[in-house]
């Protein structure tokens, strides 16, 4: 891996720099929440070194991903984008980056490909013959609500292919922009066909800014889930990643929060660091909190077995040993009082309808 460049922070990005990823053969709109935090970066030397966005359209040749693993929960998804301009710096798909030749570092926030051709080919996966109907995960690689979506409208068009075909989908988000498809998401709630949760990490700006850079900041989150609770749209939370020594102390504050806005189920992650996230989260530990990125580490490894990240099957996503199980503890004792462990019921996938006739020989 080549060093992560020194200096000022970049502005609005998480990495600071591309990183050599394990394929490489030779090295190698802005979305911040409001005008004053534009004005926290005022150098004109800081502005220069940001380096923009470039959004690529594509046409993808398929778009329901299969899953086989048994810790996630779902077993199809749909990535509408590759590449996330939110700069979450612990993201665990980049690396994915690598695949297109690209450094999960810098590139994989700046350098975002978007499938415009996404809704065409649900339509057509949908009305496979082949295809038997279960929920969807939409946006879980990268977020399906992020900068680009406000333009491109692809996730919308998704949701509209999901709602006339009668396909039940989960979202997972940490945008605001969830709530331009309000009127979408309470017809498929309607109809017990969807299912939204908030990825909330930390209710701290600064610290939300330096982890998560481009996204909507805590309050903004606590207001989606509100709205959502208020629509009757079944709004649940995923704290994640917890981090130990960083943001581990904030559970109960944040359970405590979203159970007020009336979510109504809870659920957590441990801090993951696959392949080249573990050397960009060091650097970013070393540039924002130096005082404690040993005891970060120790702690890391400390739950994956003297490792920072091992990629076993349910270990991966809660760890094990002292401060894994306390956290763990800690998480079930305040999802118990604060009724956060409420069951949800299953998505409907027997209202399933493929079209049938002359749209068909559209295809």
């Amino acid at each position: 891996m080549n060093s992560i460049r020194r200096g000022p922070p970049l502005r609005g990005r998480g990495a600071q720099e591309n990183v050599d990823h394990r394929f490489t053969h030779v090295s190698i709109e802005d979305d911040l929440e409001t005008a004053e935090d534009d004005a926290r970066y005022n150098t004109e030397d800081e502005i220069k070194r940001t380096p923009d966005t470039r959004v690529t359209p594509i046409r993808a040749r398929s778009i329901i991903s299969r899953n086989n693993s048994p810790d996630v929960g779902f077993n199809l998804s749909i990535n509408p984008y590759q590449g996330c301009e939110h700069g979450c710096i612990y993201c665990f798909a980049r690396p994915t980056h690598a695949y297109l030749d690209l450094s999960p570092g810098l590139d994989f926030e700046t350098r975002i490909f978007a499938k415009t051709n996404a809704a065409e080919l649900l339509r057509k996966e949908l009305s496979a013959p082949s295809y038997r109907c279960e929920p969807i995960a939409l946006g879980i690689n990268t977020d399906a609500y992020q900068p680009a979506e406000r333009e491109l409208g692809i996730t919308r068009q998704l949701l509209e292919t999901c709602l006339e075909f009668r396909q039940p989908v989960s979202l997972l988000t940490k945008s605001r922009l969830i709530l331009r498809d309000l009127d979408l998401i309470t017809a498929l709630a309607e109809l017990n066909l969807v299912r939204v949760a908030v990825s909330v990490t930390t209710l701290d700006n600064e610290t939300k800014r330096r982890l998560e850079p481009r996204t909507a900041g805590p309050a903004a989150r606590l207001h989606v889930i509100e709205q959502m609770a208020a629509a009757g749209i079944p709004a649940g939370v995923m704290v994640a990643p917890v981090i130990p020594r960083i943001t581990d102390h904030e559970i109960e504050d944040i359970l405590e929060a979203v159970a007020a806005r009336g979510a109504h189920s809870a659920g957590y992650v441990l801090l993951r660091l696959p392949h080249e996230v573990e050397p960009l989260f060091r650097d970013w530990l070393q540039l924002y909190y130096p005082d404690r990125a040993a005891a970060v580490v120790h702690a890391m490894e400390s739950c994956y077995g003297g490792k920072t990240y091992r990629s076993t099957y349910h270990m991966r996503m809660k760890g094990q040993g002292i401060i894994a199980e306390m956290i763990a503890q800690r998480f079930r004792v305040a999802r118990k009082r604060l009724q956060l462990d409420r069951e949800s019921r299953a998505l409907d996938t027997g209202a399933f309808r493929p079209p049938s006739g002359p749209q068909l020989d559209l295809f």
